[in-house]
This record gives C-alpha cells, structure tokens and sequence, in this order.
C-alpha cells in the first residue's frame, strides 16, 4: 500500500501552492501572483503525530492555461483526485464564493474522499465572519487559515491526521529512496517523457510547448525491488532570457534540484547542437562536485544515420575538462537503455561515498611523488607530508605539505589525475586540498597510521574554521574546467 495523500485543489489563485510551502514549512511549489503556474503535480512527504503522508499540490481547476495545456493539467488534477485520501478543497476569503469555486463544489459531489474546506486569507478574526458563508458550498469541514500570518496551522493538520486512513502500516517510517537523481536540461530535451517511463504513468505533463514543466517535482519509482526519487525539473534558459518571476524561480528550484542530488543526469537532444544554457547547466554541476551523466536522448531519431562515436567526440570536444563523466544514449520515450543507465548512476552513487584507507592513499600519493616531483617553488622544494580522506560525496582528500602556492596548477592536475585513475573515483568529481602543516605535526609519508575518527573531524574542522582560504588550503578540481567554460562562453 501506498503513502496516503492529502490532494490540494480550488480554482486558481487561492493560494493552494502557499498552502502546501505553509503546511511543508518549506519552499516547495512556485508562488506567483500570476494564475496558472503550477500545472504538474508537486508532492511532499510529511510526518505529523507519528502518521506520514503525501502533501500534493495541483493546478487550479478551471484555468485556461495560455500555452494551451488545459487539457493537460485537468488529467493531473484528476489523476490526483482518484488517488486521493484526504482532499483540501482551498477557498479565498478575501473574494467570497466565486461561480468558479461552486463549480468546484459540484465537481468534488461526487468525490467519496474526506473532505476538509480550507477557507484561505482569514488573516485574523474579523475576517471570520466572511468566512462563514463558505458553508453554503457543503463540502467538508470548515477551517480558518492563513498561510501569511501563520495562522490556525495545527488545526489544519490535526483535521488531517483525524482523516487518514486506520491502518498501522502509515505509522511506518516510509523506505528512504535508495538515491536521488536529479534530471536537467534545456528546454524540451525529453526530461518529462523520461520520468514518465520510470514512473511508468503519466506522472508529468508532456508537450512540445518549451518551458512546460514549471516546478521541480519528485517523483518516486521502484527498481529492482529499491526505492529511487527521479527529481524532474524546468527546462532552463539562457540567463539573458530571464524575464519572468517564473523563470527567475523555475532556473532556482533546478540548481536547488541540483545541490540536493545524489547523482545528476544532464540531458541533450540528439537532433540539437550544443548551446550556452548546456554549458552553464554543466558548469553548475561541475562547481557542486555532483556525479553526473551526460545522457543523449530521443536516439531513436539519429539511429543508423549517426554513430554514438560522433556524439562522444563532440561532447569530449565541448566539455574536455569532464573527461571522466560517463556518457549514455538513451530513448526516453521507449525505454530504450534507462535500466543500463540508471544501474549505471548507481554505480557513481557507490563511488561518491566510498573511503579509501590512508594507508593505500599515501602509498599511492608517494609513488606519484617518486615518478614526477613537483617542480622548485623560487629555492623551496615542495614537500607533501601525508594524505587524508576526510569526507565523502564528494570524495574529498586532504594533502598536508609544507606551502601550498608551492603546487603549480599543472602538478595538481597531475596528482589529481592519479588519484582518479588508481582509486575507485575514476567517474565522480574528486575534492583536493593542500593543507600547510600545523606545528607540532610531525607525521610523514613514511609512517602513517589510519586517521581516527577524532583527526580527521580535526582536519575537516580547520578546513571549515579557515573558510577554504586559498593561500592556505586550494581546490584544483575545476580550476582548467572553469577557463574553458569561460572561454566557451565568450566564444
């Protein structure tokens, strides 16, 4: 059995998206004057008095939406309506009963569900009076809230829990996803048809209209018997392109998507060449250390006129800094290779959060040593003590030497390279820092013993009480990717 879920619905402009952000006591939905902007629906996972359930925000019934997709959201609202548990039929005080809100009304007359009337905007108690002639609607049980003044919240959430379904399995911590996969894109890529097929449902809407999909929206999907969350997100556009408060949140709720990822899929659409928007996805990705998989979509359309070798050389041309990110020919549409590539991202998942032990790392960092030597620093000869892992996701290692500006940026690459190549991080962004010995540390490459659980809190606490200072303690992950982004820019 499933989650239960609490469906959101009322005509436009009620405030249904501020409703779940209130209830999530999150950003989760875009709020916008303008009506219309959310169209797919965006779920939350709550817990409340020890009961879990799904929050679902819809579109407002009744709209009609300008990029003619009214078909469209009115199957989402459906959709959310059959599955419901719980339904919040969303009311705005401020306007009284509209015909549209007794056109809900009847709509939901035959909707067997517990059904509770959420009467929005009653700021405080002078606007109860108003509020009252909402009873004349007959659906459900009135409560006087406002998401604004933060008002009547628990009440809320109380006559919720009251209408859950009985069944102890809800008081059950719901599984933790196995991984979260963010995809991302431009526009019209095939994000949504993909998160469709590993939903196998018409979980989002899918159009050839760009910018479609508004919201970044979870979806939950099984495989082999794991729970996985594919985070399905706007297609994004140039940064010069932005003109809207909907495009402003749409391009933020994708790098959001982004930073709370475990592994990211970067879409391209075979039939399109490379543009700035996939740059600037790209770089964004690189600067957050996420596993990513460049995925060319929509294959299908190219087969037999092209061989996956073209592509790969163009993309390796284009983004010759990512050389490690694994690349996948996919067609969403069909599920042509989606299982290869998402046992694939599991792979990148399981390299983010492995630990190499400090013996086998300065094993590794000596020999290198032996085989190329730094170059002099002026009459100083770079030294590197010892070497450290401190976290995971990214994989982050900590080379403690003598100076750090003494490490040209070519002889990183260097050591970089040969962490990548001999360690099991061949796929995923690598973290390094060179870090100066502190006094009173006498430790060496020749005589290292495991780091205990206290040391390397130790070091990562210097790390973070230093604030990554460069002339102390430098990055070099990205240091060329970051040019060559630039340059592509210009160019």
């Amino acid at each position: 059995m499933a989650v239960p879920q609490v469906v959101i619905v009322g005509r436009p402009n009620v405030g249904k998206s501020s409703l779940l952000n209130w209830l999530a006591d999150k950003r989760i939905s875009i709020v916008d004057d303008k009506a219309g902007v959310t169209r797919d629906r965006v779920t939350h996972l709550m817990d409340y008095c020890g009961r879990y359930f799904e929050l679902v925000d819809t579109g407002g019934i009744g709209i009609v939406d300008v990029d003619d997709l009214t078909r469209h959201v009115e199957e989402q609202i459906e959709a959310a309506i059959d599955s419901a548990d719980v339904v919040l039929f969303v009311v705005d005080t401020r306007t009284g009963i509209l015909p549209l809100d007794s056109e809900v009304a009847r709509r939901l007359r035959y909707v067997d569900k517990p059904m509770i009337l959420v009467a929005n905007k009653c700021d405080d108690e002078t606007f109860d009076t108003q509020a009252d002639e909402f009873y004349k609607l007959g659906r459900g049980k009135l409560v006087k809230v406002s998401t604004l003044q933060n008002r009547n919240r628990l009440e809320l959430l109380d006559l919720i829990h009251e209408r859950l379904p009985e069944n102890l399995y809800y008081q059950v911590t719901p599984e933790e996803p196995t991984m979260k996969v963010a995809i991302v894109g431009r526009r019209n890529t095939g994000k949504s048809t993909f998160v469709n097929t590993l939903a196998q449902a018409e979980r989002m809407i899918v159009s050839e209209v760009p910018g479609t999909t508004r919201d970044s929206v979870d979806v939950r999907f099984e495989l082999d018997g794991k729970t996985f969350i594919a985070i399905d997100t706007p297609g994004l556009k140039r940064k010069r392109s932005i003109r809207t408060d909907i495009d402003f949140y749409s391009t933020h709720r994708a790098q959001r998507s982004i930073r709370r990822a475990d592994v990211v899929l970067l879409f391209f659409d075979c039939t399109q060449r490379l543009s700035k928007v996939d740059k600037q996805l790209c770089k964004y990705i690189a600067d957050q250390y996420k596993p990513c998989i460049f995925v060319v979509n929509k294959w299908d359309l190219l087969y037999g006129q092209m061989t996956t070798d073209r592509w790969v050389d163009y993309l390796r041309e284009s983004f010759s800094t990512m050389w490690h990110v694994p690349i996948a020919f996919v067609t969403g549409q069909t599920g042509k290779n989606v299982k290869a590539l998402l046992n694939h991202a599991q792979m990148l998942f399981k390299q983010s959060v492995q630990r190499v032990s400090t013996s086998k790392l300065n094993k590794l960092v000596r020999a290198a040593l032996v085989k190329q030597p730094p170059p002099m620093y002026s009459s100083l000869r770079p030294k590197i003590y010892y070497a450290t892992q401190v976290s995971t996701q990214p994989p982050t290692i900590v080379l403690i030497c003598n100076e750090p500006r003494a490490f040209t940026p070519s002889y990183r690459r260097f050591l970089l390279g040969v962490l990548r190549d001999n360690l099991d991080f061949g796929e995923v962004p690598i973290k390094m820092y060179l870090h100066r010995r502190r006094s009173g540390d006498q430790r060496n490459e020749t005589g290292v013993e495991e780091d205990t659980a206290e040391e390397l809190a130790r070091i990562q606490n210097e790390l973070d009480a230093e604030g990554l200072n460069d002339d102390e303690l430098e990055s070099v992950e990205f240091d060329s990717e970051t040019e060559s982004f630039d340059e592509a820019e210009n160019n």
